[in-house]
């Protein structure tokens, strides 16, 4: 008789994702690292947003600090290509990202 594994036994407990692993021209990297930390500020904004829906009574005061970290992070990217003045050099770009099952 086969023996069967507990599903729990064969579930994978972290996975990393390759996001971005290339070499870009300095307009694909801004547009890339910009869609990248835009989608992520408006995850956050829609997370307020949906916490708060439907109660008028609210004070909003829900803790903003990861999307004024992550609008600096922007203006910090914006200003570091400016300041790379790459005049048709490359930029490599490397992001994984590490998802780990916990309890």
């Amino acid at each position: 008789m086969e023996t069967v594994q507990k599903k729990s036994e064969k579930q994978q407990l972290k996975q990393n994702v390759n996001l971005v692993d290339g070499t870009f021209t300095l307009s694909e990297a801004r547009t890339i690292l910009n869609g990248l930390l835009d989608t992520k500020i408006n995850f956050h904004k829609i997370q307020r947003l949906s916490i708060n829906e439907g109660d008028s009574s609210d004070p909003c005061t829900f803790d903003t600090g990861r999307i004024v970290e992550l609008i600096d992070s922007k203006q910090d990217t914006k200003t570091f290509l400016a300041d790379a003045n790459l005049k048709g050099k490359k930029l490599r770009i490397e992001s994984t990202v590490t998802i780990h099952v916990i309890d």
